[in-house]
């Protein structure tokens, strides 16, 4: 008698704002479904949200480039986030800034948010050699000292970009497990971009992430 054995293959679905953060994985793993949102929580929000209605996947992957606010993190480690945010979506007056979350118009702990924060439950975060770090979602970049002081004094963030809040927003209101992978390429207000270390850290990314995607087509 033949037994019939089913091979059940993990469905990852891999998104980035830009191409080119992401050129080397689409070459090499022709197998994963890519996304390319464009910048900006916005269209990743709508991007995603239909993608993933026309398809079931088990992995959501975003990856990307970040800036750092912790000198500490060299240019080009790459990390993981463990919980980011929209971080400028409030009320500023008189130069103080307070998260939606704090007003009257919203409530912080609303799911999926706690205290403000979006934040991945993946046990995969607690096994990783890659640094696991506290992100924030900007809808601009900018090399205001207030804003990134404001930024610190509210969040004390590791890192930004400007779709990472996006995904967890998504994913974790579609019970959709997620992953975002970030390198760092710049330190947040530097605007000298001769400072910036953005091939190095798409190179990093891309060393990475084809770890972390083999690693989780192999399962």
């Amino acid at each position: 008698m033949r037994v019939k054995v089913e091979i059940c293959v993990m469905q990852i679905l891999l998104l980035a704002a830009t191409e080119a953060e992401i050129q080397s994985i689409k070459t090499n793993h022709p197998a994963i479904d890519v996304l390319i949102t464009g910048v900006g929580a916005p269209a990743t929000i709508y991007q995603l949200q239909k993608k993933i209605g026309q398809q079931p996947y088990d992995l959501v992957v975003q990856a990307g480039v970040a800036g750092s606010f912790n000198d500490q993190i060299k240019l080009g480690t790459v990390v993981l986030v463990g919980q980011d945010c929209f971080a400028d979506l409030g009320t500023e007056e008189n130069g103080h800034f307070l998260p939606m979350g704090k007003t009257a118009f919203a409530d912080e702990h609303a799911y999926p948010f706690e205290n403000g924060w979006l934040k991945n439950p993946n046990r995969f975060l607690l096994n990783t050699h890659l640094p696991v770090t506290r992100a924030i979602t900007v809808n601009k970049v900018s090399d205001s000292q207030l804003q990134k002081q404001q930024f610190i004094e509210t969040w004390n963030p590791d890192i930004e970009s400007m779709e990472g809040a996006a995904l967890h927003f998504v994913c974790l209101q579609e019970k959709l497990p997620f992953i975002q992978i970030r390198s760092v390429s710049n330190y947040v207000g530097e605007r000298d971009k001769t400072k910036w270390k953005l091939h190095e850290a798409i190179a990093s990314l891309h060393a990475e992430l084809t770890a972390l995607l083999t690693q989780f087509t192999t399962l």
